[in-house]
C-alpha cells in the first residue's frame, strides 16, 4: 500500500500506461490498492507491464487500443464494466510528440498528434464521464504539459496545440461536471526523464541548458508527476478542480 494514500476498492484506467509517465501512474495507484487497466497502442510493453503487477499481487488488466479510436475506446470501458462495473479515476496520458517546422509539418502528422492528444482524451472523457454520473462521482486527470500552458517548445507545434487543447477541456469538463461530483484536472510536467526525452537527453548543451533553466536544477522524475496524479485523484483535493498543475522544478512560476 502506498504510505500516503489508499485506493483499495477504486478502479483506475491510465492511457498511454506501457511505458514513461504513464506507467509510473499506473503503478503508483496499484501500489496504493486500486485495481488498474493499462492502455497501450503497443502490445507487448503493456502486457507485460500488466503482468508484472499481476505478479506483485496486483489486480491488473491490459488493453490495447488507439484512444483515437472511438471503437476502441468504447471496447475498453466496456471491458471494465464486465471485470469491475465501474471506473473511479481516468487518467488521459497517452501522447506524442513529434518534432517538425510549421513549413515543413504534414497534414496528416498534424492530424494525427491532435487525434491522439487531444480527441483521445475528448473520446475517453466522454466514455468514463458517463460511467462516474450514473455512480455519482470521479476524479479524471489529463496529461498535458508546460507546452500547452506557458512555455512553448521549439519545433513542436501541433504537440502544443493539442496540450493547450487539453488545459482548455480540462476547464471546461470541470466546469460541466461538477454538478455531477466529477473532478477534472491537468497535470503539466515539464522535461521529465522518460524514454521520449531519451534522444534529447544525450545532448549534453541541451541538458545543461536545461538545468540552468530549471530551478530545482535537475530534470524531474515519472513517479514525481504519478506523486501529484494520486494527491488529485485523492480525498485531499476533493476541493480541487478545473486547474493546471506544473510539475517543472520552478521552470514557469505563473
Amino acid at each position: 500500500m502506498h504510505p500516503h494514500y489508499d485506493f483499495s476498492g477504486k478502479v483506475v484506467c491510465v492511457t498511454g500506461a506501457g511505458r514513461g509517465i504513464g506507467l509510473a501512474i499506473v503503478q503508483a495507484f496499484a501500489t496504493a490498492g486500486a485495481s488498474v487497466c493499462l492502455n497501450d497502442i503497443v502490445a507487448d510493453r503493456v502486457e507485460q507491464a500488466a503482468a508484472q503487477l499481476r505478479k506483485e499481487g496486483r489486480d491488473a488488466m491490459a488493453f490495447v487500443a488507439d484512444v483515437a479510436d472511438p471503437a476502441g475506446v468504447a471496447s475498453m470501458f466496456e471491458a471494465i464494466d464486465q471485470r469491475w462495473g465501474r471506473v473511479d479515476v481516468l487518467v488521459n496520458n497517452a501522447g506524442i510528440e513529434p518534432v517538425s517546422s510549421i513549413l515543413d509539418h504534414s497534414l496528416e502528422e498534424w492530424r494525427r498528434t491532435l487525434d491522439v492528444n487531444l480527441t483521445g482524451t475528448f473520446l475517453c472523457t466522454k466514455e468514463a464521464g458517463r460511467r462516474m454520473r450514473a455512480q455519482g462521482g470521479g476524479v479524471i486527470i489529463n496529461i498535458a504539459s508546460i507546452a500547452g500552458k506557458s512555455q512553448p517548445l521549439y519545433l513542436r507545434s501541433a504537440y502544443a496545440a493539442s496540450k493547450a487543447g487539453q488545459v482548455g477541456f480540462t476547464k471546461e469538463a470541470a466546469r460541466e461536471f461538477a454538478v455531477y461530483g466529477i473532478r477534472v484536472n491537468a497535470v503539466c510536467p515539464g522535461v521529465i526523464i522518460t524514454p521520449m526525452t531519451k534522444r534529447l537527453r544525450q545532448n549534453e548543451n541541451q541538458m545543461a541548458r536545461w538545468r540552468s533553466e530549471i530551478p530545482l536544477g535537475r530534470l524531474g522524475e515519472a513517479e514525481e508527476v504519478a506523486a501529484l496524479c494520486l494527491w488529485l485523484a485523492s480525498d485531499a483535493a476533493s476541493y480541487v478542480t478545473g486547474a493546471a498543475w506544473h510539475v517543472d522544478g520552478g521552470k514557469n512560476m505563473a
